[in-house]
């Protein structure tokens, strides 16, 4: 686990029906070795980015895996999870 801060908070101003809201959303980034599985990998960012979306009291998270094993295609590497339709609103991308 990280040291208990969001790596990225963004804050979207917009108008809704004449009132401003400024909805939330987290992103957390990872990154992948040969040392690191993807299943532990994600199944700890899924758990670190839903404590920051409760903390920050966000809309929304994107856990981003960023894949640094040598010899991968793009095909490999690009990949899109979730969200869960039962489960908190994360997506998890693989880059």
């Amino acid at each position: 686990m990280g040291r208990g801060r969001t790596d990225l908070l963004i804050e979207w101003r917009q108008m809704v029906s004449g009132q401003v809201q400024i909805p939330k959303y987290v992103i957390e980034c990872k990154v992948r070795t040969s040392r690191v599985g993807l299943e532990r990998l994600i199944g700890e960012g899924l758990e670190q980015t839903a404590a920051y979306i409760d903390r920050c009291g966000a809309e929304a998270g994107h856990l981003v895996i960023f894949d640094l094993r040598p010899g991968l295609s793009w095909e490999e590497r690009l990949y899109r999870k979730g969200p869960e339709p039962d489960g908190r609103p994360i997506t998890v991308w693989g880059i």
